[in-house]
């Protein structure tokens, strides 16, 4: 059997930035272990299989897997698949903006493709799940001897301190203090193993609100070790929790707020995520990312 398949790097307007993602355009009679098998041969963040829709709400199915796991819900990889379908044809424009529903192990995921003359340019996702917040995190000091840094360079105070949050995917988020604690992080993995892996999540998002960018509200990097992922050049997931976390930060009671993440930098693929939030009443109603991405490859596989 042939499979078609697409490469594409995903919050990025330029090749070999962003985070790179594999897509299998029509992965129908493929098992979960042959799926499993193949993200692990393309050994990216995430692999992505396209299947026929399960529901007339659904445009098509769509699973998610990390070299070692399959994923409830990712934010790059939805983005990218959108974006590569579209410019595939297998998506049909509708004008500037084209509309799908995507069918996730965490229920149905709305994007919105925007195109120019024509073309796909970017989409956006809208969350299934608003933020939810998780347990209590690990202190400061125990953080800090995980991450390779000193416990100064941790912040917990009244708008910052380490906090867990998911939006299907759970994420450990700590604030440092700078954009130089953010670069010197590395990770202890003795440590690391014998203090966290009894967590909620494993997963930890590092930033810092000092930038490279002037338009960029945080600077990111992102840590999964459990899902076969020493760091990550942009984690969309990670960016739709951590809207909850810059929302309370910022007491937003209502209307919409906007941010911009800068993450992958460290690794030499800058990313930009644009992310969004909607709240009422003191309630965030809705969370959404958005980013460009572009094409690198095509192919089949062979099986």
């Amino acid at each position: 059997m042939r499979y078609p398949f697409w490469t594409a790097d995903v919050f990025t307007d330029r090749a070999f930035a962003g985070n790179p993602l594999a897509v299998v355009g029509d992965a129908s009679g493929l098992t979960t272990e042959q799926m499993q098998a193949i993200a692990h041969e393309f050994n990216l963040s995430e692999t992505t299989f396209v299947l026929p829709p399960e529901s007339k709400e659904q445009t098509f199915r769509l699973r998610i897997f990390t070299p070692a796991v399959e994923l409830p819900f990712a934010g790059h990889p939805t983005v990218g698949t959108a974006f590569v379908l579209a410019a595939a044809g297998r998506i049909k424009l509708q004008g500037d903006m084209t509309r799908i529903v995507f069918g996730e192990n965490v229920g149905p995921v709305r994007v919105d493709i925007r195109a120019v003359n024509g073309r796909p340019v970017s989409s956006q996702l809208t969350a299934a799940q608003t933020p939810e917040w998780g347990p209590v995190p690990p202190d400061s000091e125990t953080l800090a001897v995980a991450l390779g840094l000193d416990p100064t360079d941790v912040l917990d105070d009244e708008r910052d301190q380490p906090a867990s949050l998911s939006c299907g995917t759970p994420f450990l988020f700590v604030p440092l203090r700078s954009l130089d604690a953010v670069r010197r992080a590395r990770i202890n993995w003795e440590y690391w193993a014998r203090t966290l892996n009894t967590r909620w999540t494993e997963s930890v998002f590092l930033f810092s609100h000092e930038t490279e960018a002037a338009d960029a509200t945080v600077h990111g990097r992102m840590f999964a070790p459990t899902f076969g992922i020493d760091e990550d050049p942009a984690t969309g997931s990670a960016a739709a929790a951590f809207a909850g976390y810059l929302a309370r930060r910022e007491k937003l009671a209502g209307g919409s707020a906007r941010w911009v993440i800068e993450q992958g930098i460290e690794m030499g693929r800058p990313s930009r995520m644009e992310v969004e939030a909607d709240a009422a009443q003191g309630v965030l109603t809705a969370v959404r990312v958005a980013g460009p991405s572009v094409i690198i490859s095509e192919g089949h596989l062979l099986l």
